[in-house]
């Protein structure tokens, strides 16, 4: 049943993907030959807005959502610094053939597809979909992290300051939390704010100790 729910919502989600394709605004970095020329009218089909580079440069333009990247022995050494950011936008590689080293610097930058070259019609858009997907799917799952480690760092926060109270204040940790949350309601802040505090207190007081 799991794994039907999963494919249904899937098929469900297709059509949205495909509209939102079109708003992609994508930069091709590919020699300017043939192969480059087609991928280029490709996507320009699709409705994707498109700019075309070659070589591939040190910084990306402002506002891009995906790179489609030839990765060639005379560019792998580059360092592509800007594919290392956390707001990278999505990159799909872009093969004329398969060896160790080409296939390390596909990992390197992070690339989400990968399509064989000659490129064709048939599987770009395949491509497109499923890296965008893949891509969506990893920042979502990157901010869910981030704010389950900021509930993490505020529950022990509370923890840190409950504890500085009890001590300080002689009082049980049900009292030493009544107070946090109490401030907290006075100051119209969170109680993870009012422990920082409590917590950031006791440090600049312990100084010198």
């Amino acid at each position: 049943m799991g794994e039907t729910a999963s494919r249904q919502r899937a098929v469900r989600a297709t059509p949205s993907l495909l509209k939102d394709l079109r708003t992609l605004r994508i930069a091709v970095y590919h020699p300017d030959d043939a192969d480059g020329r087609q991928l280029t009218q490709q996507l320009q089909r699709i409705g994707c807005q498109v700019q075309t580079f070659w070589p591939p440069a040190p910084t990306l333009p402002e506002g891009l959502d995906a790179v489609f990247l030839a990765v060639r022995p005379d560019v792998i050494d580059l360092g592509f610094e800007w594919a290392k950011s956390e707001d990278a936008p999505m990159v799909i590689a872009i093969v004329t053939y398969e060896n160790p080293t080409i296939v390390e610097a596909v990992l390197r930058i992070g690339a989400k597809a990968v399509l064989p070259s000659p490129v064709r019609s048939f599987g770009l858009l395949s491509s497109l979909v499923v890296a965008r997907q893949v891509y969506d799917d990893i920042k979502s799952h990157a901010r869910r992290l981030r704010k389950l480690e900021g509930k993490l760092l505020g529950v022990r926060r509370i923890a840190e300051a409950k504890s500085i109270l009890m001590r300080t204040r002689n009082v049980t940790e049900g009292q030493a939390y009544d107070l946090i949350r109490e401030q907290a309601m006075n100051k119209r802040v969170t109680t993870e704010e009012i422990a920082g505090a409590i917590v950031n207190a006791n440090e600049i007081l312990s100084l010198g100790k």
